[in-house]
């Protein structure tokens, strides 16, 4: 057992929602695996295996390391009497794909069909213990560990096919899942092996897998695993689940943060035919037949809240610089290097500036829902979530009832970046469940989403820096408030730097987010860095390569600029050209931008302001081995759009503990409209491994943009969202 206070360390110090009380609180083995699976032949992972894998992530969860592991299991695969092989792992499908790139790992060292292997994803009941889907780690962790458990099972597989054929395991290969010797006189199905056999078999620790170069399957552009049954509507997310004798639930939310339940009355609403209401504490929520009925009877409940004052908009960044009453997680920053007062007294020109990034929300295509059924005194569960062990602990806190009680079940899920690693829609379902002694489902509205669920945190940046004439960056100091550490560190050569991460006391409820605070930090970093290079008449381009030795960030930002033509022909009149580079999870970019200025017309043009187009954009992206080059460009196309508004105009307007703008009418997400042209270059490293790519690509965006912003119309703008109502020109 590792113990949480070891690991506190480990855990990156934006995830806020991990280190967050409870939502609520309400007052007050080992298992059978051949009964599981039934006939055919089990292989299993070690645990401490994937879990030290895990631990090494900096990736964790409030109750992660509380669970109570099994002995000797962390990942498995089964091969069923029909010749079928399930794989388990507790990771999840937010779609991003990792179904099918698992699958295709597995395929390429089992040498089996595709279509023969079923991934069985985020069951507590039926998978391994996973600390959660987030931070870009199941490509570089589960799928190594899968791939391990499944070469171990072929080996294993031919033995067992050897003697039964009667022949050497020499002689034997596996091909399209049949077991054939040299002159092929003998064959065997996976079936014939695995049938009538009752076998668990541990995976040893030294087995050597395919190498990137080898592989057959994985680095193909397979199609997603049940791409048919997304876009034609058969497949159930949490919303579409119906259970017998199913109730809708609702819940009474105050108007404001913070705020305490003084009274309500719930007569009207209990007169209602069907409706149970239940209070418990500050919870206050209905469930009735159908969903009307369960937000009629919410509607007609009176409350009397108090709040105390809390703070706007306008006094966000002020309070930001204060420091942290209570430190959370394991900070971030390094260790300073050389002395930032001797880099700036080397340098010929000095630059200090500040960059604000404002709170956005996650905007899921799928707001939280849940599916809560009670038999007797066990609970399941069925939600989206990223976390599915760690939501099972919140349920367990929450009912005061052991986990070994509590079954989460998280189907296919419409995304969540980074936004669903709390169990709140799961726990308020799984109360009125257990008031009703009925299956309740919850699906939070959209204004709910907006208003109850966590933001990717706000932030303040203070830079100052140190240049020659010619162009040798010689100092760098760099504070970031509130936002976070992902990101932060730089592959500038710089001899003297102090790079540091300070926590604030965060006025709204804050935690990861798409890419964490490497946003923040790539359009702070990146936008000084083009300061600096206008500041001594140098390229953008040129200045980053004459302070940039890491060889693999280079080759991103040749490689960007060499599609994007940089510099072989001058942006038209309005247009700007904007470039910037980063890396974070072992992944590298380079970003190139396109934005033209589009100047309003008519005769109240001198009223409005100039709106800003991006027009193209180019990124060059480097995450090792490429296993799905379609769906790798997919993950960057989406992080690239989904970019635009936090570049642009995404920010949560609040005052007083309220939210001014949840929902779509009132904030701003990008639109086809605000689509740019997308061109990426994968740079396809067969020599190193792979990492993941959900986060990375999102990150050179916001600076290129803004870079290219300035050359256009000569305006720095250093905070984001840079253009929400237009350009002011």
């Amino acid at each position: 057992m590792i113990d949480e206070r070891e690991a506190i360390d480990f855990i990156e110090a934006e995830r806020y929602e991990l280190f967050a009380g409870p939502a609520y609180n309400f007052p007050v083995r080992r298992r059978d695996f051949i009964k599981t699976f039934g006939l055919g032949i089990l292989f299993i992972v070690p645990a401490t295996r994937v879990l030290a894998q895990q631990r090494g992530q900096g990736e964790s969860g409030r109750g992660a390391f509380t669970e109570r592991l099994p002995n000797d299991i962390g990942a498995w695969i089964h091969i069923n009497e029909d010749g079928g092989v399930t794989v388990m792992t507790g990771k999840v499908e937010v779609g991003q794909n990792a179904r099918t790139s698992l699958t295709q790992a597995v395929a390429d060292e089992l040498h089996v069909p595709l279509a023969s292997i079923w991934v069985v994803m985020g069951d507590t009941d039926l998978t391994p213990f996973d600390m959660g889907t987030f931070g870009s780690r199941t490509t570089p962790t589960m799928a190594p560990q899968l791939r391990k458990a499944a070469a171990a099972a072929r080996e294993m597989l031919i033995a067992m096919a050897a003697e039964q054929l009667k022949v050497e395991p020499d002689d034997l290969q596996i091909i399209d899942a049949r077991f054939v010797n040299h002159d092929k006189s003998k064959t065997l199905t996976l079936a014939q092996v695995a049938k009538g056999r009752k076998l668990i078999k541990v995976i040893p620790e030294n087995i050597p897998i395919t190498q990137p170069k080898d592989w057959k399957v994985a680095g193909a552009s397979v199609t997603k695993v049940d791409a048919k049954n997304f876009v034609t509507g058969k497949h159930r997310y949490t919303s579409d689940i119906k259970r017998e004798g199913m109730l809708y639930g609702k819940v009474v939310r105050p108007a404001t943060f913070n705020a305490t339940l003084v009274s309500s009355d719930t007569k009207t609403a209990e007169a209602i035919p069907g409706v149970k209401v239940v209070r418990d504490g500050n919870f206050i929520g209905v469930a009735a037949p159908d969903q009307q009925t369960a937000a009629n009877a919410a509607r007609v409940i009176a409350t009397d809240w108090k709040s105390p004052r809390q703070p706007s908009n306008a006094e966000l960044f002020d309070l930001l610089r204060k420091p942290a009453s209570e430190r959370r997680g394991g900070g971030g920053g390094s260790r300073p290097q050389g002395s930032i007062d001797d880099g700036l007294a080397q340098a010929d020109k000095k630059l200090e500036q500040t960059y604000t990034v404002a709170y956005i929300a996650h905007a899921p295509l799928e707001p939280r829902a849940a599916v809560a059924e009670w038999n007797g005194d066990k609970l399941t569960v069925w939600t989206g979530s990223q976390r599915p062990f760690g939501v099972r602990t919140e349920l367990a806190d929450a009912c005061h009832i052991s986990e070994d009680k509590v079954r989460v079940i998280v189907p296919d899920t419409r995304s969540g970046y980074g936004g669903k690693h709390t169990g709140e829609c799961a726990i308020e379902a799984a109360r009125l469940a257990r008031a009703t002694g009925k299956p309740v489902k919850l699906v939070w509205t959209r204004e709910e989403e907006f208003t109850w669920a966590y933001f990717r945190p706000a932030g303040v940046i203070d830079i100052k820096s140190g240049v020659k004439t010619d162009g040798t960056i010689t100092a760098w100091d760099f504070h970031n408030y509130n936002s976070g550490s992902a990101g932060i560190q730089i592959k500038y050569d710089i001899p003297n730097q102090n790079i540091q991460t300070h926590q604030s006391n965060s006025p709204l409820r804050q935690g990861s987010y798409r890419g964490l605070a490497a946003t923040a930090n790539h359009f702070a970093r990146e936008s000084h860095i083009d300061e600096l290079a206008h500041a001594v008449n140098l390229d953008p381009l040129e200045f980053r390569l004459k302070n940039i030795k890491d060889e693999r960030l280079r080759e991103v930002l040749q490689a960007a600029a060499k599609t994007f033509g940089w510099r072989k022909t001058k942006p038209a009149n309005g247009h700007g050209f904007g470039i910037a580079c980063g890396f974070e999870k072992d992944s590298y970019l380079a970003t190139c931008a396109e934005v033209a200025i589009e100047r309003p017309a008519g005769k109240d043009a001198n009223k409005q302001n100039a709106k800003v187009k991006i027009v193209r954009v180019v990124e060059a992206f480097d995450c090792g081995a490429v296993v799905n080059p379609l769906h790798l460009k997919n993950q960057i196309e989406g992080a690239i759009t989904m970019a635009i508004g936090g570049a642009l105009f995404e920010s949560i307007q609040f005052e007083n503990g309220k939210i001014l703008n949840p929902r779509f009418s009132d904030y701003q997400v990008p639109r086809f409209k605000d689509a740019p042209s997308i061109e990426v270059v994968l740079v396809d490293r067969k020599d190193i491994p792979s990492a993941g790519a959900g986060e990375t690509p999102i990150v050179g965006l916001a600076p290129a943009v803004g870079n290219a912003i300035f050359e256009a119309v000569g305006v720095r703008l250093r905070s984001l969202p840079m253009a929400p109502k237009g350009l002011m020109i």
